[in-house]
């Protein structure tokens, strides 16, 4: 597709994704969810980036042409849109960001009427609709027919609700001192209130967002500060979230990020113990460690490998009837509580397994030792389909001969290639990987 990625439309605020192609986008998913919704009313919210300034009201003109009402609730959440979505009966929801990326680019990720992401033959036929410029023509309204559009700024409180009420009753957070690392995203505002009304002594940093700094050098991706931190002011534990919060990552209280994989390990096991994980059974991605796989199975757990992207772990969790599942980036997904990858919904749950063992985070969130695994990301002048690359499949047989799994991909959002290898031997995926690396190079850079 042209226009969809991995994770809705995104791209260079301005150029790829300017005013004008987010106003037709607006009115061919307008087109596409008239056929397909109970209602006329679109939820539309945003991070904290410059740009969602322009790109926001391109939507609200796109929408309102083709006769659909928009409701803007500014700065808020990923997974806030999705329930928000679905509470407020609205028709459709958008999410306007660019979720980890810097504040240069900007995306608009879609959900239906249940709050659910957008699958690929449904954004296929948007797709379809934004280059058919007749039907574009013949959809636009006029007179009484013309959509409006509203700001609510006290939604806010709904989503508070929804995510407190996740944590145990019988917990509290008032014996915890957290740092948390806003990013300077769109949980600038809900991130710390959830927290301190469930009685954290809480440290906050990069919650002053001026449209620039949303993910710059702070947050999920960057932990190293977060870190510093907690060491420093003696926390329990620190958490940092994305720029629209639908990411986690975990510092414990030796400043120490902690590998997504081995978070879905523990939250597994804690879930299970509980009697919560349907079926005993979760999802993540053809990315994760095999060590997670080995450590559920050996805990009765089984696990099932999605392509990468929460919403392709979320598609096989509706279809196995599991209720867990995440990504070792940092997308960890209840279904019981939330819609998509929340990030502060998954701290509650980080927390309350913390609290409950008694234990550090460091003894509790370090279940297995992960296997040697090395991934690296190449920018390309080209995206070659992989299987026309001469050589590369016989490079990667000689490597799993060796006991080595592997994973050659394109980024769905950026002109990059990513490169996983693993294996028990660190030498040897070393090895290996300098072998690809330069093969790579020499084919596409």
């Amino acid at each position: 597709m042209k226009l969809f990625g991995t994770d809705g439309v995104r791209g260079k605020a301005g150029r790829f994704l300017n005013a004008s192609t987010a106003l037709r986008l607006a009115q061919a998913a307008g087109i596409y969810f008239k056929k397909h919704s109970k209602t006329k009313r679109i939820l539309l919210g945003k991070d904290t980036r410059r740009s969602g300034y322009m790109i926001e009201n391109a939507l609200v003109s796109g929408f309102t042409s083709v006769g659909f009402d928009v409701i803007q609730i500014g700065p808020m959440p990923t997974p806030a849109i999705a329930y928000l979505t679905e509470s407020m009966r609205c028709g459709a929801g958008i999410m306007l960001s660019a979720s980890h990326n810097h504040f240069e680019d900007n995306g608009v990720k879609f959900f239906d009427e249940l709050g659910n992401k957008l699958n690929t033959s449904v954004e296929q036929e948007i797709e379809d609709i934004f280059f058919n410029e007749q039907l574009i023509l013949d959809s636009q309204v006029i007179n009484e027919n013309i959509g409006k559009a509203k700001r609510i700024d006290d939604v806010i409180g709904r989503y508070i609700v929804s995510i407190k009420s996740s944590f145990p009753k019988k917990l509290s957070l008032e014996n915890m001192k957290i740092v948390l690392d806003c990013a300077n995203g769109a949980a600038y505002k809900v991130g710390p209130t959830i927290l301190e009304e469930l009685g954290a002594n809480l440290i906050t940093i990069n919650n002053e967002p001026n449209g620039f700094n949303i993910n710059d050098e702070c947050g999920a991706l960057h932990p190293n500060n977060l870190g510093k931190l907690v060491k420093e002011k003696q926390a329990d534990i620190g958490i940092a979230l994305d720029g629209d919060a639908d990411r986690l990552v975990v510092v414990d209280e030796k400043g120490e990020a902690i590998d997504g994989d081995k978070l879905i390990g523990a939250i597994s096991i804690y879930l299970k113990n509980k009697n919560l994980l349907k079926n005993n059974e979760c999802v993540t991605t053809v990315m994760s460690n095999k060590a997670l796989e080995d450590y559920l199975l050996s805990n009765d757990i089984n696990l099932y490998r999605a392509n990468v992207g929460d919403k392709n772990v979320l598609e096989i969790m509706r279809q196995k009837n599991i209720n867990f599942g995440g990504e070792q980036s940092g997308h960890i997904i209840f279904t019981d509580v939330a819609k998509t990858g929340d990030g502060l919904a998954a701290a509650l749950q980080v927390l309350a397994i913390i609290i409950a063992s008694g234990k550090k985070a460091s003894e509790i969130l370090n279940p297995f030792e992960l296997y040697p695994q090395i991934l690296k990301n190449l920018i390309v002048e080209e995206k070659i389909p992989l299987e026309q690359i001469s050589g590369l499949e016989e490079l990667l047989i000689s490597f799993r001969k060796l006991g080595l799994r592997d994973l050659i991909r394109y980024s769905g959002t950026e002109n990059k290639i990513r490169l996983l290898l693993e294996g028990k031997d660190q030498k040897m995926v070393e090895d290996s990987m300098d072998k690809l690396e330069k093969f790579i190079k020499s084919k596409l850079c």
